[in-house]
């Protein structure tokens, strides 16, 4: 998708980043521009170029660039002298917090979970998670799915399906069982039943587990959606064989796959919940890790980090509670857009059959398989020089992956999907005229 050997750049603006930073940078490979302000849905260059967002900091931007009621709020709490920074000692901002999850989002859903905050990213609280099923159950090993993703932390990479980033990690993954997801062989084979097949049998080689992690949707092995019949075998596999049940709804939650869990309604219990991202509703660092109170068997200081106490995101994410979760009418909206979405991509692979191989996907969490890694990398390209920022992913980063704000007004998502309808178009049409 992106070229790693690609040499500095005669623009100076450019200059900063190809001088100083690190190789490792790979989104702004694909992006070539210096953004200076975002707003809603909308970014903006260096130069005054608009771009429509359909990457959204990987859905950590479910509300949009700085909304407003978000952003009045983190900035009177600053204008205020407000506590920054709290490690886990007691602050009012944490305190707001925990109250406004439990009255609005646990306690309609029936939910009872204790909130460790961990660090500021995703792969804190799967590495917290991961470390407290085995401290409870006293095993080491980890069941986690094919293609699924979960940080790039050692603990983290382990459980991660892709050989690129496991490859990366200068050991060997530890630690970890690899499972089939749902549908990973074909609708016809039950890969649930074939987990406790093997789990039940003493000579089927996998060492008794102290948690079976898995994604609903999973956002960068390619849009693969879990049935709730799958889900609800995984679990009772889980309490089968003495193991913990985590999902990790980093990526698919506050709203991206669903309703604000993306596990809801699908008749499963989770022994442990792991988020971040959209979390703090204004792309501010914050991850936490969900446990029910009879797991949290935690000593005090066991499992720390320094950022774990940002106080900036208890406020936004409070604000975001208020602001969109206080009752259903946001879900309402977002699952309405999420058709919307459906529709138009399909409208999209009707159009381009022979670029287009299918839809995937969940809620506002949708994409479009190409095929290949060449061909969607032609595409984003494409689509960026029209104006709309969009990533991929897969084991062959063969989707286009739309993570549009879940606030977009609709007026823009069709002109984003308009873009990238004619984006395809366009690399259509400049194969055709390489090969005349």
């Amino acid at each position: 998708m992106y070229d790693a050997e690609a040499p500095a750049r005669a623009d100076t603006a450019f200059a900063p980043f190809d001088r100083l930073e690190s190789r490792v940078r790979s989104y702004c490979r694909s992006f070539p521009a210096v953004f200076v302000r975002g707003s809603g849905a909308w970014l903006y260059d260096a130069d005054g170029k608009a771009y429509l967002d359909f990457l959204s900091g990987c859905a950590s931007l479910n509300y949009g660039h700085n909304h407003p009621a978000l952003k009045q709020r983190l900035v009177e709490y600053i204008a205020d002298d407000g506590v920054a920074h709290s490690l886990d000692m007691h602050s009012r901002a944490k305190a707001e917090f925990l109250e406004a999850f439990e009255a609005a989002i646990l306690r309609p859903r029936g939910m009872f979970y204790r909130a460790q905050f961990t660090g500021p990213t995703g792969a804190n609280a799967v590495e917290a998670a991961l470390k407290l099923a085995r401290k409870i159950t006293g095993r080491t090993n980890v069941i986690a799915f094919t293609n699924g993703f979960h940080g790039v932390t050692l603990g983290a990479l382990a459980a991660t399906g892709s050989g690129g980033h496991r490859a990366s990690g200068g050991l060997p993954a530890q630690g970890v069982s690899r499972a089939a997801y749902d549908g990973y062989y074909g609708p016809d084979v039950d890969t649930a039943a074939q987990l406790d097949k093997l789990l039940s049998d003493p000579s089927g080689g996998i060492d008794p587990p102290a948690a079976i992690l898995v994604e609903t949707v999973q956002g960068e092995g390619g849009l693969n959606v879990a049935s709730a019949e799958w889900l609800r075998a995984i679990e009772a596999i889980a309490r089968k064989h003495g193991a913990l049940f985590i999902i990790d709804d980093i990526q698919a939650g506050c709203g991206r796959a669903g309703g604000f869990f993306s596990f809801e309604d699908m008749g499963v219990t989770p022994d442990i919940v792991t988020m971040a991202k959209s979390l703090s509703g204004l792309g501010l660092p914050m991850a936490l890790t969900l446990i029910r109170p009879e797991r949290d068997v935690w000593h005090p200081g066991q499992h720390n980090g320094t950022f774990r106490g940002n106080c900036h995101a208890f406020v936004t994410a409070k604000a975001a509670i208020d602001t969109f979760w206080r009752d259903d009418a946001f879900a309402e909206r977002t699952a309405a857009k999420g058709e919307r979405l459906r529709a138009r991509l399909e409208e999209i692979a009707g159009k381009h059959p022979d670029v287009v191989r299918g839809t995937k996907g969940r809620g506002m969490m949708r994409g479009i398989d190409v095929g290949s890694g060449e061909v969607s990398g032609r595409i984003v390209k494409a689509a960026f020089e029209r104006g709309l920022v969009i990533e991929t992913s897969g084991p062959r980063d063969e989707i286009v992956k739309v993570l549009a704000p879940l606030t977009i007004a609709d007026e823009d998502l069709d002109r984003g999907l308009d873009i990238l309808s004619a984006a395809i178009a366009d690399i259509r049409g400049r194969v055709q005229l390489n090969a005349a």
